[in-house]
Order: C-alpha cells, then structure tokens, then sequence
C-alpha cells in the first residue's frame, strides 16, 4: 500500500474542520439530486423517483441551465485544488489522463470491483453502514457511475465545482460527517489497486489521491457553507391526497419551517417506511403565502417510495424532504415567451412554471404541449385547460401518441408536434418528461428555431436514475 493514500486529508481554513477529517473521496456522495441534481453519491440507492419523469446530469448538459445560484454560488466559493504533503499539487491533465485509464480498465469489472469496495467499507468501518439503505441490491453500480462522473469532469475546475459542491450539500441529509471521508478513501483506493492491475502504479494512486482530496475538500466546504443557512431536512406533514388515476396521486404538503424554492424545481423525498431511501419530484407549484408544496407521484414497477407515496401515504403522515435543487426557473430579465413541454407527470414543474409567470405580474407569452402516450394518461389536463381559460397568454395544447384527448387535442409524438407548431424563435424552451422525450424535445426545439442555450431542462445523467419516475 503506498503512503500516498494517507495524506488523502486537507485543512479548510473557512470551516475549520481538521486536517484529520477533510480528506478522501466523496464517499458520501449522493447529489444530487439528486441532490443533485441527483443522488449520485455513494450512499445513495440506485435510481430516483421523479414525478417530473424528468432526469439529469451533474453540470450542465448541452441546453441546459444550471440551478438557480448554482453556477454564482460555485464561482465565488471555488477552492484551489489543494496540495498533499509530499505529492504535489493537482495536475487536472496529467492526473485526470491517469484516473480516466484506470476507469476504463475496470469498466467491464465494475460491479466486482464496488462489490469489494463495500465489503471492505462494512468490514473495516461497519459504523457507516448505517448510512445506506438497508438493501444494497441497487446500489452496486452507483459508485462506479459517480467515480466516471467525477473522473470526466475532473480537469473541468467550473464544471467540476458545481457539481461536488451539489453534492456535498445534498449529502446532509444522510448524516454524512466530513469524518466519513478518509474511511471510503482508504477503501476505494484499496478496491483499486486490487482489481486495475494493468494500469497501477506509484503515479497512477498519487494522481487518484490528488484528485480525491481536492473533491471532498470541495463537498466538505460546501456541506460547512450549507450547515450555517439551512437544515439538512425538513419534516413535511401530508394534508391532502387524492388519487387521480389508479397509480398517480396529487399529494399537497405542510413543510415544518419555510422551504425555500424556485417555480420548477424539484425535491428529494424520504418516507417513514423507506428510512435511507430518498426520492426525487418535481414541485408542481410555485412558492405560496400558505407554504404548501405540492407533488404528483406516478407508481413505477417495484418503485418502493413511489407505491408507498400513491398507495399508503395518507393525511397526517410526516415526510422528509431535501434542499431544492434543478434548473428550470424561469429567467424574469427576458423577453422571450416560455415554450414547455411536459411529458406524462412532467406536467408537474411546467404547472409551477405557468404559476410563476401568473404571480409576476409581466404577462409574457406561454405555449404549453402537454404530452404522453393516451388520453387519459393526462390526468392533469382539466387543471391546465382551467389556467389556459384564466390566462390570455397561456396556451394549452394536450397530445396524446394513440388518438385524440377527450374534448379534443392533437395526435402525435409531442416532439414532432411541437415541431410541426413552430417556429419558435421568439421563445424560452423548458422540457420535463422521460429522458428520451427530453432528448428529442432538445433536438425539435433547436430545429424549429430555439437556440441550445436558451432551452432548459433538468440535464440527462446523474438524476438519469431519476428520471421516468423510477424508484
């Protein structure tokens, strides 16, 4: 074992957390969303649910926006790369060529090499398996996918800021400590050197070490700089459920302190019956004087938190809920009129976002394709065609793939229906629904005239486990 693994520790001169604690991986990553935007930490399960359908990526995507204050945040909070005592200081090309080669040497092993690390972790340090659910079934790839993650990003500094520092706030919730860190270093490191045996050498760990201090210094600072402004959750009480379809539910609830949120944004989700299982919806409102939250939750095929949320969860029953994260606020300093698509329960966030423009007193030009496969899968539509009678400047078009919506609409895939609809030069797009209807929607926007960089969207990889509703 090289001594390069134990200097895997800085010192944070603004949160004063000592050098013994502040070093190693992210090992409590889990984003997110998760979270960021997704829960791509290493305590989080597999997959994430999202009423949205939507899912996303750690960093912006091609088209997409970052969170609110997310990209300001990062730009004024980022650290230097640290040095580590006879190791030198973070070299982004050289170290990340080298952790990209050892990646690539253990893709196709990848679930051996995460089932190790996890053993090794629970049998070295068995107080930290406490923090992961209590079935590791769909956790065994999330470390590898996380690593990748950080690893492409490694030698973007902007990119790679945002994205841990996401991290290292929504870690909170999960009881991370920044002592937690050195332990699932030493074990990453020890799972590494065991299984990439073609790639390892002296240079190839002290690149590895190099770069992992700098990322949970990062998410350590960035955890200290939440802990003074917010809680690491909130208790939310549920005051009304209805059942709109036999799997999707309107759920409405009562946050025990203010929740802090923007129109289109989303929200991580833990149940009394799931502990350590945390999910991500869309907030299908804006802020309201009342503080109520709303969500709508689609059952998905073995989706624990999302049967339990549309099947068990009554009135009087107390959630947990994450920090808000995503991208889809509406920009207040243009012009352009909003163009939304919402696919499925990806109505949900383009609802607040038609809330927003209401409430600001501008009255700007909304076009809204609400989507999904039959008519009746638009369980919304009544809702929306009522905003669409209040709102002059709102127009509601519902598309169902098989056939016309009851009381008339348009057939087709929403993405060529909105192409067929356009141009659309003059607009903002914002895109909610299942990944590949976000994938396509991105392409029949910019095809009818929206540039990429006004196109928002919650971005396609690190919430992908998010996206779809998937539990």
């Amino acid at each position: 074992m090289f001594e390069a693994r134990h200097t895997m520790a800085t010192t944070s001169a603004d949160n004063g957390i000592p050098q013994s604690a502040a070093g190693g991986p992210p090992a409590a990553g889990r984003g997110g969303d998760g979270d960021g935007g997704g829960e791509w930490g290493w305590f989080a399960p597999a997959g994430g649910e999202r009423t949205a359908e939507q899912s996303a990526r750690p960093g912006p995507d091609v088209g997409s926006a970052g969170s609110a204050g997310s990209a300001e945040s990062a730009e004024s909070a980022e650290p230097a790369y640290p040095a580590n005592p006879g190791y030198g200081r973070f070299e982004p090309s050289r170290d990340a060529e080298l952790i990209r080669r050892t990646l690539e040497e253990i893709e196709p092993i990848s679930q051996a090499v995460t089932s190790y690390f996890y053993a090794l972790l629970f049998l070295q340090h068995p107080g930290l398996r406490e923090l992961f659910p209590a079935s590791m079934d769909s956790q065994r790839d999330r470390l590898f996918k996380a690593l990748l993650t950080a690893a492409k990003l490694v030698d973007e500094r902007r990119v790679l800021v945002e994205f841990l520092s996401h991290l290292g706030r929504g870690h909170r919730k999960y009881g991370t400590r920044p002592e937690h860190y050195p332990a699932v270093g030493e074990c990453l490191i020890a799972a590494l050197t065991r299984y990439a045996t073609r790639t390892w050498s002296a240079e190839t760990e002290a690149a590895w070490v190099r770069a992992y201090t700098a990322i949970s210094q990062i998410m350590i600072d960035a955890a200290a700089e939440d802990e003074r402004r917010a809680p690491a959750w909130w208790r939310a009480e549920v005051v009304a459920h209805e059942l709109r379809t036999p799997d999707i539910a309107v759920l409405t609830l009562r946050p025990d302190q203010p929740y802090p949120f923007r129109a289109g944004q989303y929200t991580s989700i833990e149940t009394p019956w799931w502990p350590k299982v945390w999910r991500h919806y869309s907030l299908a409102c804006a802020p309201r004087p009342d503080g109520l939250l709303v969500l709508h939750v689609k059952v998905v095929p073995a989706g624990w938190v999302s049967t339990a949320l549309v099947h068990r969860a009554r009135p009087g029953d107390v959630l947990r809920l994450g920090a808000a994260a995503g991208s889809m606020a509406v920009d207040h300093s243009s012009d352009a009129g909003l163009l939304c698509l919402g696919g499925g329960t990806g109505i949900a966030p383009v609802k607040a976002l038609v809330e927003e423009v209401a409430r600001g007193g501008r009255a700007r030009s909304v076009e809204v394709f609400y989507g999904a496969r039959a008519g009746r899968d638009l369980y919304d539509l009544e809702a929306m065609r009522e905003l669409d009678r209040r709102y002059p400047w709102l127009t509601v078009r519902p598309v169902a793939a098989e056939g016309p919506p009851d009381g008339g609409g348009l057939t087709g895939r929403l993405p060529d229906v909105v192409r067929e609809h356009g141009p659309w030069q003059g607009y903002d797009g914002y895109l909610s629904g299942p990944p590949g209807m976000v994938r396509s929607g991105v392409e029949a926007l910019v095809a009818a005239g929206v540039p990429a960089h006004r196109i928002r969207h919650d971005s396609l990889d690190a919430l992908g486990a998010a996206g779809a509703s998937r539990d």
